[in-house]
């Protein structure tokens, strides 16, 4: 796999949507509503977060959107194509969202997810990230995960 990455911007909206449409379909039987990704507007979170753009073969196969904060890095979405997952690029997103909290001298990420996407709350253990409290949220509920790295 040839990843690289670029910063996305408002001309990206139609291809961030797609993804995240694409990525999140999967949850709606799941919790029976769409996942509040799928409802966002991508013209405007372009606009104010930021968007760093997984690519592979000239293709966008994922993202993951930020928030800096005065005392940590929020990871507001992540999204991998469905055909591109399982290749390690979800796990690439992640190290990115890393180097830039780094990067800010941000020494704790913060992300959230509904606690029926098993497979998300999965990753997310994996590569480190502990869950902080749970909340419900429309019927179900939601997770709330931090991890804290190491600055030089």
């Amino acid at each position: 796999m040839s990843l690289s990455f670029r910063l996305g911007g408002p001309a990206d909206a139609g291809n961030v949507r797609g993804i995240v449409m694409a990525a999140y379909a999967k949850w709606v039987p799941v919790i029976g509503r769409e996942p509040m990704p799928m409802r966002a507007d991508y013209d405007l979170a372009l606009r104010k977060h930021r968007f760093d753009l997984a690519i592979e073969d000239g293709a966008i196969v994922g993202l993951i959107e930020t928030i800096l904060h005065d005392d940590h890095l929020f990871i507001e979405n992540v999204a991998v194509r469905p055909e591109a997952q399982g290749r390690g690029i979800g796990r690439a997103l992640l190290a990115r969202a890393e180097e830039i909290a780094r990067l800010a001298d941000r020494g704790e990420l913060r992300l959230l997810t509904n606690a029926a996407f098993a497979d998300n709350v999965a990753i997310y253990h994996k590569h480190g990230y502990g869950i902080e409290r749970q909340e419900p949220f429309m019927g179900g509920t939601t997770l709330y995960f931090s991890k804290r790295l190491r600055l030089p």
